[in-house]
This record gives structure tokens, C-alpha cells and sequence, in this order.
């Protein structure tokens, strides 16, 4: 072969491309089986929400159930260190959980489709590295080329071109993102295909 470069198989043929990383749908935590773990949002309808959080089992205190919930790098901490963190009990009504949905496109199409109901945490749904704006420190999805999906990862960069020419952003696992404020060691990262990576 010649030189030049070599054209792309998959150019001009959008149905073989990736499915999208499935989309985080909220689902009260009442609704929900364990929760040890499980990414959370708390809130009052009407009044505004809080994520990146992750709970505990539930704990029944005469007729009422709360849900134990910790800012995620605490838990982090917790798990890696075998310590105990403090966790304030929250009324199981007012936390979600943050379940997968199906995959599909955004059809968002301006402002009005962006408006939600204040009755419950809005739907995300992940939108490619190239069209989120800055990157560095959101959560984001790596789609496999099997068409799976690796979550609970941290971008560490914005998009950049490699060594090779290639676009792309280096991501950390979040043990390794959390760690790296707690005890300032440098995560171990990796660097992901602006193709393959999505902001949840």
C-alpha cells in the first residue's frame, strides 16, 4: 500500500455505529431492592436535588425508614480504608436511585426540551465528549467495542490529540479520582477514544 491515510470503514454508515450509554433514570428508593453502594439523589420536590451521593441499607426507626447517605468520596474513602464515616439518615421518600434505562439518541432540540417536572430528578442522558463542553472531573462512560459499557469513571483531561493524531481524553477509575484529593497520589488513567467516551 502507498502511503495516505487509511479510510474508515465505518464513514458514512451511522447504523453501525455504537449505541449510546444507557441513560440514569431515578427511581425512589422505596421502589428499590439493596442500596449499600447504590448512587443516589436526595431531595424535596419542588425545592431542588443533590447527587453524587451513595447510600447505606436502609435503617427502620419506629414507623419511619431512612435511607444512609454519604457524599460519594466518603464513601470511597470508607470502603478503601475500612473506616467509618458519619451518614446522615434520610427519609426513604426522599431519596432515588440512579437506575440504567434503555440506550438511545438525545432528540433534545433547544431549551423547551430541556425543562423538567420538579416532582422528581430529572432523566440524564449521556451526551458524546465531543458536544459536553469542558469534561475534566464530570463522571463519563467508555462504550466497549463488544457494545458495553465501563461506568464509574472520572475524566482527569479535556479532549486532546495524542501522540498519534488521534482525539481522545485520559479518564481515572473514581477510587482513583477520590484518592487522588484525600491523599494526593496521581490516579492511574487511561486514555479513552473521543468516539468511545460519553458524559453522564
Amino acid at each position: 500500500m502507498t502511503g495516505g491515510a487509511v479510510p474508515d470503514p465505518f464513514a458514512g454508515h451511522p447504523d453501525w455505529a455504537l449505541d449510546p450509554p444507557r441513560s440514569i433514570v431515578p427511581t425512589p428508593a422505596n421502589m428499590s431492592g439493596q442500596l449499600r453502594g447504590r448512587r443516589v439523589i436526595i431531595g424535596l420536590p419542588g425545592h431542588g436535588w443533590r447527587a453524587d451521593l451513595r447510600a447505606d441499607e436502609k435503617v427502620v426507626q419506629g414507623s419511619r425508614t431512612y435511607v444512609p447517605v454519604m457524599v460519594e468520596s466518603e464513601w470511597y474513602r470508607a470502603e478503601a480504608e475500612q473506616t467509618e464515616v458519619f451518614a446522615p439518615l434520610v427519609p426513604i421518600e426522599r431519596v432515588w436511585v440512579e437506575e440504567f434505562g434503555m440506550a438511545g439518541f438525545s432528540t433534545d432540540q433547544g431549551v423547551t426540551s430541556r425543562l423538567v417536572s420538579l416532582d422528581e430528578p430529572p432523566r440524564k442522558v449521556p451526551v458524546a465528549a465531543l458536544e459536553a463542553g469542558v469534561i475534566t472531573g464530570r463522571r463519563v462512560a467508555e462504550l466497549l467495542e463488544d457494545g458495553g459499557e465501563r461506568r464509574d469513571l472520572r475524566a482527569v483531561t479535556e479532549l486532546h490529540t495524542n501522540d498519534v493524531g488521534d482525539i481522545c481524553a485520559r479518564v481515572a477509575s473514581e477510587l482513583d479520582w477520590y484518592r487522588w484529593a484525600w491523599s494526593g497520589k496521581a490516579p492511574k488513567t487511561l486514555e479513552v477514544p473521543v468516539h468511545l467516551l460519553w458524559v453522564e
